[in-house]
């Protein structure tokens, strides 16, 4: 009989976890105000009227550099349970963090080759 109960629990579960969401934004779409106007629907940036296009291209080399970031940074992450626990692991944990480090540092070593690390 437990068996059966804890699919039902995970079932009512699941059905709150869809239904709040959905209350809530369906509660908000009935009592929030709708009165637009020229103020509301312009574009608002630090107090200052806009001017321009807002498309904009960037180039390329900032994303690739945020990217770069990211995964350094993710990295950096990996490394500090791995450093924990370093001593249970022993040489095989070893032998898959040096794998680990050494595909990021030909990563590394090709976006510089790739010129991607240069800020012009």
């Amino acid at each position: 009989m437990s068996y059966h109960l804890n699919y039902l629990f995970l079932g009512v579960f699941f059905v709150g976890a869809c239904a709040v969401p959905v209350l809530a934004l369906g509660l908000a779409r009935l009592i929030a105000p709708r009165k637009p106007g020229k103020e509301k629907l312009s574009s608002y940036e630090c107090g200052v009227e806009t001017s321009g296009d807002a498309w904009v291209q960037f180039r390329v080399q900032y994303y690739l550099f945020a990217i770069l970031f990211v995964v350094f940074d993710v990295e950096a992450l990996f490394l500090f349970p791995w450093a924990v626990v370093f001593r249970e692991m022993g040489m095989a944990g070893l032998a898959a963090m040096a794998i680990f480090l050494g595909i990021l540092a030909l990563g590394l070593a090709y976006a510089w080759q790739e010129g991607v690390l240069e800020w012009d």
